[in-house]
């Protein structure tokens, strides 16, 4: 009886993480296959909620760091910054300049400026996808020596900016902030 128990344990638990990854990839072609205006909307929305968090940040805050070992708060927002020029110029097949991909460590991490450089970033993003042609979304492009389509890259700049967002969550409460609510829509 136990042995039956186990294993009927065991299934349901393989069948969660089978939909548990089957949904994760779902997500991530469902965000390749949005049309253009979709992509833009979604990238508009993502940079009206990572200022939501610069603007939650204090200051002083911007230095934080919840242990010694990871970014401060601007260190992750300037990262987050970086790849997204990194990831709006591999979907458009141009290389961006060193200068826009380095910035975590050219910016000085003030407020301002970071707020500045990170919104910059989102609108470089934007622009890029607003001059790809819609039925180009789909193109192969290179990336790092691989191989991947437009909106595909896209949607992998979507998601690291998403975890980099996200990380600073802790920061904002460890400095005793209330992080931003939820902007999904």
């Amino acid at each position: 009886m136990r042995l039956y128990i186990f294993s009927n344990l065991k299934l349901n638990h393989m069948k969660k993480l089978t939909l548990l990854f089957t949904l994760l990839i779902a997500c991530t072609t469902a965000f390749a296959q949005l049309n253009k205006e979709q992509c833009i909307a979604e990238w508009t929305r993502a940079k009206a909620y990572t200022k939501a968090y610069l603007d939650a940040m204090p200051a002083d805050g911007y230095a934080f760091k919840a242990t010694p070992e990871v970014r401060s708060f601007a260190q992750q927002m300037l990262h987050l910054a970086g790849d997204n020029y990194v990831f709006g110029a591999g979907a458009t097949g141009k290389t961006a300049a060193a200068d826009l991909t380095d910035v975590e460590k050219k910016v000085t991490p003030t407020k301002e400026a970071v707020t500045k450089t990170v919104l910059d970033s989102y609108d470089y993003v934007i622009a890029a996808i607003k001059a790809i042609p819609a039925n180009e979304l789909n193109k192969e492009v290179s990336f790092f020596n691989m191989k991947s389509t437009t909106a595909l890259l896209l949607s992998k700049g979507f998601e690291h900016q998403t975890h980099h967002r996200g990380q600073t969550t802790v920061y904002l409460r460890l400095k005793g902030v209330k992080p931003p609510d939820e902007m999904l829509f």
